[in-house]
């Protein structure tokens, strides 16, 4: 069972920049996809980026495409998410999660806020 640690969140001007980690204990990370998830208040959560087992592709909810770039350390069973020209709108708790090719995504950690004052 994957445990999932998400760090590196916190209060940040628009046209800033973050970087999330997300850290993975438990076997196999470097064979499944990991993404990035966000939930604002009162909303659902919402995919953000994804990227496959080996790092070779990746994929971006069209909100953050061109300002957000997810990358792994396989080595390091971590997931990043660089987060640069954030917006108020990004405001969210983020969460990443490990894709189980039967079950979906899973894995949830408690997440790390994300707050874009303007």
């Amino acid at each position: 069972q994957v445990q999932l640690v998400e760090s590196g969140g916190g209060l940040v001007q628009a046209g800033g920049s973050l970087t999330l980690t997300c850290a993975a204990t438990g076997r196999g990370f470097s064979n499944y996809a990991m993404g990035w998830f966000r939930q604002a208040p009162g909303k659902e959560r919402w995919f953000v980026a994804a990227i496959t087992s080996g790092g070779s592709n990746t994929y971006y909810t069209d909100s953050v495409e061109g300002r957000f770039t997810i990358s792994r350390d396989n080595a390091k069973n971590t997931v990043y998410l660089q987060m640069n020209s954030l917006k108020p709108e990004d405001t969210a708790v983020y969460y990443c999660a490990q894709e189980n090719r039967v079950t979906g995504w899973g894995g949830w950690g408690q997440g790390t806020q994300v707050t874009v004052s303007s």
